[in-house]
């Protein structure tokens, strides 16, 4: 099965996404709950990458360009799947 992601249609819908930070904390807290679900988007996409892909020729450096491409795609990503909201939402009404 080959799936092909439309990068620039995905990066450009994310802009219309509201932003609920608040406070200095909020914002902490909200880039706190992004990186986690950066690192949680990441370990999504490495094994979703490890079957052969066409994206990327064999080569000596493939591992490589896979890793920056998904570290790329999952810091771009963050924050708007709705793990990072939810998270975010949890911890500050817990706090």
């Amino acid at each position: 099965m080959n799936i092909n992601i439309d990068n620039y249609s995905v990066m450009r819908s994310l802009n219309s996404v509201p932003n609920i930070v608040k406070t200095d904390n909020d914002a902490k807290l909200k880039e706190q709950t992004d990186k986690f679900e950066a690192f949680f988007i990441a370990k999504i996409l490495d094994v979703s990458t490890k079957s052969e892909n066409t994206l990327f020729p064999k080569s000596a450096g493939e591992d490589i360009y896979k890793s920056m491409y998904n570290d790329t795609m999952s810091n771009k990503l963050s924050g708007h799947f709705g793990f990072s909201e939810l998270l975010f939402n949890y911890l500050k009404h817990r706090g």
